[in-house]
């Protein structure tokens, strides 16, 4: 699978579930976090900063899924990508 353009493939890193005063928070209890940490499955030509690999940051609104080889990919503008680490 490999993304064209400006658009980048992504896989959400999902975290576990954490404590903060005595409360259970999981992902989706956590809706004042406007963003989501992923890993870069593929980026298009047209990408230059982010590569394969690297772990980023990006709108929780932005994109759409796919489905490929039974699993949910999230396809992205690079433009959504406000961190990358």
């Amino acid at each position: 699978m490999q993304a064209v353009n400006d658009y980048v493939i992504v896989d959400l890193i999902k975290k576990g579930p954490k404590k903060v005063g005595g409360l259970l928070l999981t992902d989706e209890t956590d809706k004042d976090n406007r963003y989501k940490k992923a890993s870069v499955i593929s980026v298009g030509n047209e990408v230059l900063v982010v590569k394969k690999g690297d772990s980023v940051y990006y709108d929780k609104h932005a994109g759409h899924e796919i489905g490929y080889e039974d699993k949910l990919y999230r396809v992205i503008r690079a433009r959504d990508i406000v961190v990358v680490e």
